[in-house]
């Protein structure tokens, strides 16, 4: 049975990075972007990744540039933002596509394991729901991730356990790694 070790991925500078370095780590994978709405999600993510990578948690990003070009920097740019507005520290890896013919295995795998269900009720919710519709009308069937900030976390044996979309509630995403700890 496959499971995120299965998966190779890049790093920034390009390298070969085998997920199974992370073996025996709960791990919180997201897709990011340094120009949208939801950008400031990494001030949560880099607290949550401070105070809980010694129990053995790691977050994984990977920014994307699929939704309304929100991340058009290159790979270093996109990085010395984020740790110089937001001290983000956990590893950060090549720009990649989630979505259409050149979704990244590792996002099609994630999304089929647990796949998107909408962002939830509520009219900040709906008025996502038809901007993201109108961006991925381009990817069809191929269509793996609705927007930035999707977060998929992964137990200690690599499985996909939870997927949350960017307008579920930090604090909940949050107890769910502590669960998962």
């Amino acid at each position: 049975m496959k499971n995120v070790y299965d998966f190779t991925v890049k790093d920034r500078q390009g390298n070969d990075v085998s997920l199974s370095d992370y073996k025996g780590k709960v791990l919180l994978i997201v897709n990011t972007a340094t120009g949208c709405g939801f950008t400031p999600h990494y001030e949560p993510l880099e607290k949550m990744y401070k105070e809980l990578k010694d129990q053995g948690f790691e977050i994984l990003d990977f920014p994307c540039n699929q939704f309304a070009n929100q991340a058009p920097g290159s790979d270093e740019e996109i990085h010395e933002f984020c740790t110089l507005k937001f001290g983000t520290e956990f590893p950060q890896f090549a720009k990649i596509d989630v979505n259409g013919e050149t979704a990244d295995p590792l996002f099609v795998y994630l999304a089929g394991e647990k796949p998107f269900k909408g962002f939830g009720k509520g009219l900040k919710n709906a008025a996502l729901n038809k901007f993201a519709d109108l961006n991925n009308k381009a990817y069809g069937d191929k269509t793996y991730i609705g927007w930035n900030f999707t977060k998929f976390l992964i137990d200690r044996e690599g499985n996909v356990v939870a997927r949350f979309e960017p307008t579920v509630d930090m604090n909940e995403v949050r107890a769910a790694v502590e669960e998962a700890l």
